[in-house]
């Protein structure tokens, strides 16, 4: 490691030399949480995060300035870009302005995660297929349910709708894994055998209805926002093919540093308050150390839909 006389920070990660700015700039003002801090995390939850990260086109929110300042969601590679990082180029259909040609950043490794980090992108979202060694875009290989609450309901409603959901897929014959979403929701993940975006959106969409008409006080499927108020959204487009999801240990650009955390169904059946499932990156490093990766089946089952 060396230090240059701005104060640059130089690395060697992965056989690559990486230059660290501005480690002591504060990110997160409300706990002084800095961007070194942030780097740090993200270098120590690497072995738990990357496999979920691998071979999924990587769409980042920055905080240049910190979470209190102006933030930015990109896809393209940022200008820069090492030539050692992976990037893949394919049609993005979910852009503003149409369809496009996106040539987004895969983050296989650690020296591309500490990149990332070292510009601020403290939010990793992905979507629910993969991309091939060559480009080739797979079918979605996860099912994701998520469950977003409309004031006033919160998190502990949210962990009564995913229990009722539980129920639901156990019917089907398929295993969920919980997370939250690191604000105030969380979300469900289904790993399923490659299926097509169509019919893994139909499933989640009737999934969503079916629980929304047995429990109309408590769920809503419906994407008008007027409905939500007080009731969990069960937002079943995250299954659309153009969609991304944060990912599992991303951290959030909120007042704290909090993260998607993966949990377990025991923690979901004990919340009472929202503080019971709200983790901060230090939270989140002592739990990996305690019970590891909890997602970590994801990488290795496949179920059949229904």
């Amino acid at each position: 490691m060396g230090v240059d006389s701005g104060g640059t920070v130089r690395v060697r990660v992965d056989r690559h030399v990486l230059q660290l700015s501005n480690l002591d700039k504060v990110l997160y003002p409300r706990t002084g949480f800095t961007k070194g801090e942030v780097i740090d995390y993200y270098s120590r939850v690497a072995d738990v995060l990357l496999p979920h990260l691998e071979s999924r086109p990587l769409t980042r929110k920055r905080w240049p300035d910190g979470v209190e300042g102006e933030a930015f969601f990109e896809k393209n590679k940022p200008r820069g870009t090492p030539s050692w990082v992976r990037t893949v180029t394919i049609d993005s259909p979910g852009s503003t302005r149409g369809s496009e040609v996106v040539e987004y950043v895969v983050v296989d490794r650690l020296a591309t995660l500490v990149w990332l980090a070292n510009l601020a992108a403290l939010e990793l979202h992905v979507p629910q297929w993969r991309v091939g060694p060559r480009g080739r875009v797979h079918h979605p290989d996860l099912v994701v349910v998520d469950l977003d609450p409309g004031p006033p309901a919160d998190l502990v409603a949210c962990c009564r709708v995913a229990l009722l959901l539980r129920d639901l897929l156990d019917a089907d014959g398929l295993r969920a894994w919980p997370k939250t979403s690191g604000s105030k929701g969380m979300q469900l993940y289904v790993p399923v055998e490659e299926t097509p975006g169509e019919t893994t959106s139909a499933y989640t969409r009737e999934l969503a209805e079916r629980l929304a008409r047995d429990h109309p006080d408590l769920v809503v499927a419906s994407m008008t926002k007027s409905l939500r108020k007080g009731k969990v959204f069960l937002d079943w487009s995250q299954n659309n093919p153009a969609k991304t999801t944060v990912a599992p240990y991303s951290l959030r650009g909120l007042e704290r540093p909090t993260v998607s955390t993966p949990v377990t169904w025991e923690e979901v059946e004990a919340c009472r308050t929202v503080g019971d499932l709200t983790f901060e990156a230090t939270d989140v490093l002592d739990r990996i150390q305690a019970m590891g990766d909890l997602f970590a089946p994801l990488t290795t089952t496949r179920q059949r839909l229904p």
